[in-house]
């Protein structure tokens, strides 16, 4: 891909990601209405309103693309471009007044993620990866930090509520090796692992618009991100996602998923 073409979509996934923070941040900690989803899954108008901004803005500056979104679904998600987007990752953070959520935006060729944000529109923290390229917060690179063993390791989940049926075990498994484990933080776990705080991030159940944006983000600061067979991600991954820091704790966390 001539680098051009890149810097091309660089800059429309960061305006994508100032539409949305434009649109969530008059909604929050204010009073709001809150839907149920089929899934029983909360949404409210600053979902609906960023989601709706950032599909604006590629329809005009590529209608070729695709776009598989959380509120409004997928529109050519064939195409060799597709973005994935979630316009709050964490909406149960954002109605509950807790400023860790955040704005996922990706986007992937021929399936596989080549550029991915993370942005949280209170604090005003930008995570931008892009394949080939060093992982920045706010413009400064990051790496994530070393970490040898497990033992050492702290690890980070949404809920612990996603470990459904045959996957209880395997994530109870990894939990039980490391120093710390904790819940709660939707995305932003995986930027604060990008950025050196944090060593693992193992989840389950999640949807491409979950994890796409994380892929480069993570792997630009020497990360590395697989589902739970050690297998790369891409669009049509199962939603098992096991992220770490340091090569030699992913190795040893596979292990235990496998055992």
């Amino acid at each position: 891909m001539p680098p051009h073409e890149l810097d091309d979509f660089i800059t429309l996934a960061l305006s994508l990601a100032d539409a949305a923070g434009e649109a969530i941040r008059p909604y929050f900690r204010q009073p709001l209405t809150v839907d149920d989803k089929a899934d029983l899954t909360p949404v409210t108008i600053a979902d609906r309103a960023a989601e709706q901004a950032m599909r604006s803005l590629i329809e005009r500056r590529f209608p070729e693309h695709g776009i598989i979104g959380e509120e409004f679904g997928r529109v050519r998600e064939n195409a060799e471009f597709v973005w994935t987007l979630d316009p709050i990752d964490g909406t149960k953070s954002f109605i509950s007044g807790v400023p860790l959520f955040g704005t996922l935006i990706a986007l992937t060729r021929a399936k596989r993620p080549i550029l991915g944000i993370i942005d949280q529109p209170i604090s005003r923290e930008r995570w931008v990866g892009v394949a080939g390229r060093p992982t920045t917060l706010n413009g400064a690179v990051v790496r994530c930090r070393a970490c040898p063993s497990l033992a050492g390791a702290t690890l980070f989940a949404t809920t612990p509520d996603m470990f459904k049926g045959g996957d209880a075990t395997p994530f109870a498994r990894v939990s039980g090796a490391v120093k710390l484990t904790r819940f709660g933080a939707d995305c932003y776990a995986y930027g604060l692992l990008a950025a050196g705080f944090i060593d693992l991030v193992l989840e389950a159940s999640l949807k491409p618009y979950d994890f796409c944006a994380m892929v480069p983000i993570v792997e630009g600061a020497g990360g590395l991100a697989t589902d739970w067979r050690g297998a790369d991600l891409d669009i049509a991954s199962d939603g098992r996602i096991l992220v770490a820091g340091d090569r030699r704790t992913h190795r040893a966390a596979l292990e235990l998923i496998g055992s």
